[in-house]
């Protein structure tokens, strides 16, 4: 039987078994006895009829052989290290033609365990240029000393490179922002007459970007502050993708970290222990859920009456001198020997009298 005599209407289902040099086309009820006498590595390919639309596909093997690896060609290393993804940053530093060579502006948002970076860069060939950048373990200076890496705080360090980059460029009486802080969308207007908004886009890296990530976080304070990001409401916390709703009080809450203040207060509810080791620097700090609102609001006010890099001096230590032994010549360490040889006799001559 092959492909030529058999009847392609008989059969509904076909199965496919592809061998290394040719393949033979059997029906269901042919299909065991087929595999029984030619029992040897096979690929099984399970699919509908070749001549029927929209066919699912089947199952194929992966074959990892000499030829695969010879022909295997590795990513860039900082994408092997986890560092960059080039496919998003291929889009985000490409400039129109038509600009020439003016930069192309990002936000760059970076999470670690203990710290949130915001950068404002631009690329060049060379490599990319740092215009002004804020880190949230700056908040303390702003009365912030606990959780500097939840959403609250990712606000704030947004809104601290914001300002700090417009009163860098002399923007910052312009372009002032959103001082009530709603949770709501906003967007900044650009001015009839005089420079226009700072515009920039934002660059999350290999971050996940899901529904109320701290990346957001970062940008809607950022976009607060007085950029110009597009963005839409469809990642921050309070979107319902369900309804397509927005629900803007949630977000709020979230910028104001009421989230921590209602898991603060079930927490002490439930077990008191457990609040004591979760929340002890909280409580070292004498920080209650009452008063986290209004310790951002402060910081907020803070941010924006001094937004200024403050230059942290470090006390120098000093380098501890080192003294190398010099080295000894031939006829020293020769002499050494001696005085060793000598000293050993002696001990034993005392120790025999």
């Amino acid at each position: 039987m092959n492909a030529r005599s058999y009847d392609w209407k008989k059969e509904k289902y076909l199965h496919v078994i592809v061998s290394r040099r040719s393949f033979t086309i059997v029906g269901k009820d042919e299909e065991d006895e087929f595999l029984k006498s030619h029992f040897r590595p096979l690929q099984y390919l399970s699919q509908r009829n070749p001549l029927l639309p929209n066919r699912p596909k089947g199952f194929v093997k992966v074959v990892k052989n000499k030829q695969y690896f010879k022909r295997y060609q590795v990513k860039f290393k900082r994408r092997r290290e986890g560092k960059t993804d080039y496919y998003a940053r291929k889009r985000l530093t490409i400039q129109d033609k038509n600009k020439y060579n003016t930069p192309k502006y990002r936000l760059i948002v970076r999470l670690s365990n203990k710290d949130i970076t915001c950068q404002i860069a631009y690329s060049r060939i060379e490599g990319d240029r740092i215009v002004c950048a804020a880190y949230s373990h700056e908040l303390p200076r702003y009365g912030i000393k606990v959780g500097l890496t939840n959403y609250a705080s990712a606000y704030c360090t947004g809104l601290l490179v914001a300002r700090r980059l417009l009163k860098k460029l002399g923007l910052d009486t312009l372009y002032a922002g959103t001082i009530d802080v709603t949770g709501d969308e906003y967007n900044v207007e650009e001015l009839d007459e005089g420079p226009g908004a700072f515009r920039c886009y934002l660059d999350t890296g290999l971050t996940r970007t899901t529904t109320g990530a701290r990346v957001f976080g970062a940008m809607k304070g950022a976009v607060d502050g007085g950029l110009n990001i597009p963005h839409s409401t469809k990642r921050f916390p309070g979107y319902d993708s369900e309804s397509k709703s927005f629900n803007a009080d949630v977000h709020r809450k979230h910028i104001f970290g009421q989230h921590v203040a209602n898991y603060m207060r079930t927490l002490e509810q439930q077990d008191d222990e457990v609040f004591k080791k979760q929340f002890s620097q909280y409580i070292k700090n004498g920080i209650v859920a009452n008063n986290i609102e209004d310790m951002y609001k402060k910081a907020h006010e803070a941010i924006r009456a001094n937004p200024e890099h403050v230059k942290v001096t470090r006390e120098k230590v000093p380098v501890k001198k080192r003294w190398n032994r010099a080295k000894l010549s031939l006829s020293e360490r020769k002499n050494r020997v001696a005085q060793k040889k000598a000293s050993f006799l002696k001990t034993l001559e005392e120790l025999e009298a």
